[in-house]
């Protein structure tokens, strides 16, 4: 009834998750995205995926995916207009002034580009180059993941004031996010605020209490 909609997009991926048909939820969620880049959920699950069909069927574990569909972009210009109606009424989506959600929908896009760049760069390992394209795609749209991976190159840059604040605010959007908690406990150790450092570790560690990167931090911080 409403192609490409979030929310059946995400049940039925969740669903697929817990029949462990991976390769199908990856799609779903992948789809979900390509609706709309900011949903954490959906990039969790992308990861999550990633992890059990990596451990599944190995490095080639891509070729074996079947096709992700294209979502077109009136669909996505829709899903980012707000509205008050129900997902699904039979109304037309410009409850918004003409060319509010196109301008929506591209300053999105473009915040994904430049986080994209930004992800090239520190593969090269630019780190000035990329906090440079994440701070640009920031100012469209705020994402927890842009937040995390600039943090990680303050980390790099040595500049951990900057690293915790931007974990911080990875963390208001997403309460629970590992990278968000580990990197500003690795910025916090760094700053000798090791008590705040290990109350970070700890509330990881109740997501993930096997996280070796994270234990072995915890070592290191008793030891400070």
């Amino acid at each position: 009834l409403v192609p490409f909609g979030i929310k059946p997009l995400l049940r039925r991926a969740a669903a697929y998750e817990a029949l462990e048909r991976y390769s199908l939820a990856y799609v779903d969620y992948k789809t979900a995205l390509q609706v709309d880049c900011s949903v954490q959920a959906a990039h969790d699950g992308v990861n999550r995926m990633t992890k059990a069909l990596l451990e599944k069927d190995g490095v080639n574990w891509r070729q074996k995916l079947p096709p992700i569909p294209t979502v077109p972009v009136s669909a996505q210009t829709r899903w980012s207009v707000p509205s008050a109606q129900a997902p699904g009424a039979n109304t037309p989506p410009a409850t918004a002034p003409q060319g509010e959600g196109d301008k929506s929908a591209a300053g999105k896009e473009r915040a994904t580009m430049l986080k994209e760049e930004g992800n090239e760069f520190v593969k090269k390992g630019n780190h000035k180059k990329a906090v440079e394209k994440y701070t640009e795609s920031l100012k469209l749209n705020k994402e927890c993941a842009t937040y995390t991976n600039r943090a990680l190159c303050y980390l790099s840059l040595k500049q951990y004031k900057e690293a915790a604040q931007d974990c911080t605010e990875a963390l208001k959007l997403d309460p629970k996010n590992v990278k968000a908690l580990y990197r500003r406990a690795q910025a916090l150790k760094e700053l000798k605020d090791y008590k705040s450092s290990i109350a970070d570790i700890k509330s990881l560690l109740k997501t993930e209490p096997k996280n070796t990167a994270a234990l072995r931090l915890l070592q290191e911080l008793n030891r400070a």
